[in-house]
């Protein structure tokens, strides 16, 4: 049989601080790909190489700016 739980205050007040999630963003599978083709460049052919690495640079870019821009609309004490 389950045991019964039971809570000690059914009349428990509510969490004082919210919990922040960043949203979804396609930055992680952008960079994932460039670094990808950058490997794979780097063994087959140095154009490649280039290309993987500049969608990587600009994928990185971009996830640091929204990164940056999410913590600055945060409250201040959080």
């Amino acid at each position: 049989m389950a045991d019964e739980v039971r809570v000690a205050d059914p009349q428990a007040e509510e969490p004082g601080e919210s919990i922040h999630l960043p949203g979804p963003s396609y930055q992680p599978v952008v960079l994932a790909f460039g670094l990808t083709l950058a490997i794979t460049g780097i063994v087959l052919f140095p154009f490649v190489a280039v290309i993987g690495g500049v969608i990587s640079l600009v994928a990185l870019i971009g996830w640091i700016r929204d990164t940056r821009r999410e913590m600055s609309e945060l409250p201040l004490e959080h």
